[in-house]
């Protein structure tokens, strides 16, 4: 096939309000408490990761990076993230889009939509097809009371990736 679809997923609960993480999605840091997880916990990035791997045939994150491996804790997610661009590339794919979904009841996120669209983009600039550049998508969403996540325990992101053949 010329094509794949890939869906990534991730979900990481709160730091404790006193604690020193700052939330990181997408790249950008906000100024909220974090998520826990081994390295910065950015769940954006990491269920783009996914979205990307699954479809090259290339695994997921946890295979790539272990949260056993301590030369990858508290690591910047978005350079992990261009280490899966490279290895989708050298796989022979390209990204014809990605859109990514983040279930959070806070913080607000509508502010930092447009960085995350732009950080994402910039890690994905080589794995565009043509010349237009790869188009990202972010939606935040409400959990609106609902489960974990709708009473603010943390933040659940989906991401979908279109993959197509690199021409030879």
């Amino acid at each position: 096939m010329n094509i794949r679809v890939g869906l990534g997923y991730d979900v990481h609960p709160f730091t404790t309000s006193d604690s020193d993480r700052r939330l990181v999605l997408g790249g950008v840091q906000i100024d909220h408490p974090g998520l826990i997880g081994h390295s910065d916990a950015d769940a954006v990035a990491h269920a783009v990761s996914d979205a990307l791997l699954s479809p090259a045939g290339l695994g997921d994150l946890g295979t790539m990076f272990p949260s056993t491996d301590e030369r990858y804790r508290d690591a910047d997610s978005m350079q992990l993230l261009g280490e899966v661009v490279a290895a989708v590339h050298s796989a022979g794919w390209r990204v014809g889009n990605v859109d990514v979904v983040i279930s959070a009841e806070r913080p607000r996120l509508s502010g930092f939509v447009d960085a995350m669209v732009a950080n994402i983009a910039s890690a994905l600039h080589s794995l565009q097809v043509g010349d237009e550049g790869v188009f990202v998508a972010v939606q935040p969403k409400r959990g609106e009371g609902v489960g974990a996540i709708g009473r603010g325990d943390g933040i659940a992101v989906r991401a979908v990736a279109l993959l197509v053949r690199a021409e030879v």
